[in-house]
């Protein structure tokens, strides 16, 4: 059986989530059907909208479900460009952003002539206010930060980067996905006294990070926010995503959110025991090896650290054949081994980028799979060392 400590790639299917997916697609009709069926189908959906708004803190009216996190970030970095406010140019993109933004925002720089405005991280990942206040000038159209680094695992300020974002009046987007189910996700107080379409006016999450089915998601749009649709053809959910709408998905994932809250202050200090569990005993058998990312402000689960000397990729080969899983960064790169962006961001170079690996922690973790990788780690870095 595999150790699984890749749980920011991906996170198992909840029982309960995968019980209500299933409970859910025996109702028969079209939400947007106006029969018996098709209204019991939306009342289905819109208490799923309901639910999730809670967890969110939005307005039902606020959520709009996705196909995941990447479609989300696409719907609200393009659909915020294409209604930006006359004059404006530039997008705000702090360095060591996800693919999926990274990606959107190359997208419109080669098919808009979006201007990109980078803001550097500090040592630790973090983007900090004061950065992204410099940034913001009269030119700017949006802005996108992350709420948590998918790979360091650094959680940022998110409600003092959205309060910058409202006093320079421009629209911000966060992607809440890293952090979704491990910190606390408040788009209302974070957004604050905000009004318009300044400050925090968009919010990413996906499903099956927290144990949702994969191919679930969602995008918060404030109601006084102004967002152009990337498809038509139905008029649903404030025309912002037009389609037959997935009742089944949306009922899974407002039950894995539900969860996720009511077990997060639990989780959040079994994690973190557990990630200081390891920590501690590979220090004790690599002393080499450095921390990377904020040493207190992290995701609980959330390990990433630099092994000088041993290739990520060689090391994930041996720790995948002792039956181990994790990884050297985000799952979305395609398979293709490449120095990671985030770490050269903190200042490191291509060759400390290419010697990282990132294990993260869930709800199915144990101490037991810890002690896995603290026992099989030593060896693999030994040998990995000396290729």
């Amino acid at each position: 059986m595999t150790v699984y400590l890749d749980h920011a790639a991906t996170s198992p299917l909840r029982p309960e989530a995968r019980d209500a997916w299933l409970e859910a697609t025996g109702h028969l009709g079209n939400a947007s059907s106006i029969h018996g069926a098709g209204q019991d189908a939306r009342r289905l959906l819109e208490d799923a909208r309901e639910r999730l708004a809670a967890v969110l803190d939005c307005q039902p009216i606020e959520v709009v479900f996705t196909s995941g996190g990447t479609e989300s970030i696409n719907l609200a970095l393009k659909g915020l460009w294409w209604s930006r406010r006359p004059g404006t140019e530039a997008l705000v993109l702090p360095d060591g952003e996800h693919h999926a933004t990274l990606d959107t925002v190359g997208w419109l720089r080669s098919h808009e002539g979006t201007q990109v405005v980078p803001v550097a991280l500090d040592r630790h990942a973090r983007i900090r206010p004061d950065r992204l206040a410099d940034s913001l000038g009269e030119q700017v159209a949006l802005a996108t930060a992350l709420v948590a680094n998918n790979e360091a695992g650094t959680v940022n300020d998110a409600a003092a980067l959205a309060a910058v974002a409202a006093e320079r009046g421009v629209p911000l987007h966060l992607d809440a996905v890293a952090a979704f189910g491990h910190v606390p996700v408040a788009f209302r107080a974070w957004r604050g006294a905000a009004s318009g379409s300044a400050g925090l006016v968009a919010l990413s999450v996906s499903g099956h990070k927290i144990g949702a089915p994969v191919g679930t998601g969602a995008l918060v749009v404030s109601r006084d926010a102004t967002l152009t649709a990337l498809q038509h053809g139905g008029g649903q959910q404030r025309a912002l995503r037009a389609g037959t709408q997935d009742v089944a998905g949306a009922t899974a994932l407002a039950v894995a959110a539900e969860l996720a809250q009511a077990e997060f202050e639990t989780e959040a200090v079994r994690l973190a025991a557990l990630r200081d569990r390891l920590l501690g005993r590979l220090r004790e058998e690599i002393p080499e090896l450095v921390l990377l990312g904020d040493p207190v402000d992290r995701l609980p689960g959330s390990l990433h650290v630099h092994l000088p000397g041993a290739a990520g990729e060689s090391l994930l080969y041996l720790l995948d054949r002792a039956g181990i899983a994790v990884s050297t960064g985000s799952a979305c790169q395609a398979g293709v081994p490449e120095p990671s962006h985030v770490v050269m961001a903190m200042g490191l170079d291509e060759r400390a980028a290419r010697q990282v690996l990132r294990i993260t922690l869930g709800r199915t973790s144990t101490p037991q799979d810890v002690d896995a990788l603290a026992d099989a780690l030593p060896t693999a870095y030994r040998t990995a060392a000396r290729r």
